[in-house]
Formats: C-alpha cells, structure tokens, sequence
C-alpha cells in the first residue's frame, strides 16, 4: 500500500492523520504544499479539492482526516 498525503505544517487535521498512520505502522509520503505553488495545484488536480490533508492510497484519492478514520474504524487500513 502506497499512501501520499499533501499537508500543511499548520493544519491540526495533518498532524492527526500523520499520528493515526504512524500509530498503525504505515508508513506515508508526506508532500507539503505551504509555499509551494506547484504542489498545492498538484494536489487540486489530483483531487479537486483545496483542504488538507488530501490523502491517497495507492493513487486513489480518500479525502482528508475524517474519511482516513472511517477507513481505519472499518479496518481497511
């Protein structure tokens, strides 16, 4: 499992999804997009979205913090 999520250093809702996936075991590509213009487009592309985080498992997107829980309570993580 592939799992890439875009962040900013600011966001409380990141650092939850950081800490439930670190908590499980997985491990995640963090791209931070606070500054960079590039990644932040790459991301609305990605998921037609503007919040973070955005998370995507092996290239499909989830959505953020709340759907990243969902999936750990039915235990597809």
């Amino acid at each position: 499992m592939h799992i890439k999520m875009y962040t900013k250093g600011y966001c409380s809702y990141c650092h939850a999804a950081k800490s439930l996936l670190k908590k499980r075991g997985l491990e995640y590509e963090e791209i931070p997009v606070s500054g960079d213009a590039r990644a932040e487009q790459e991301m609305r592309e990605l998921s037609g979205r503007r919040t973070v985080p955005q998370i995507f498992i092996d290239d499909k997107p989830i959505g953020g913090y709340t759907e990243l829980v969902e999936l750990d309570m039915e235990g597809k993580l």
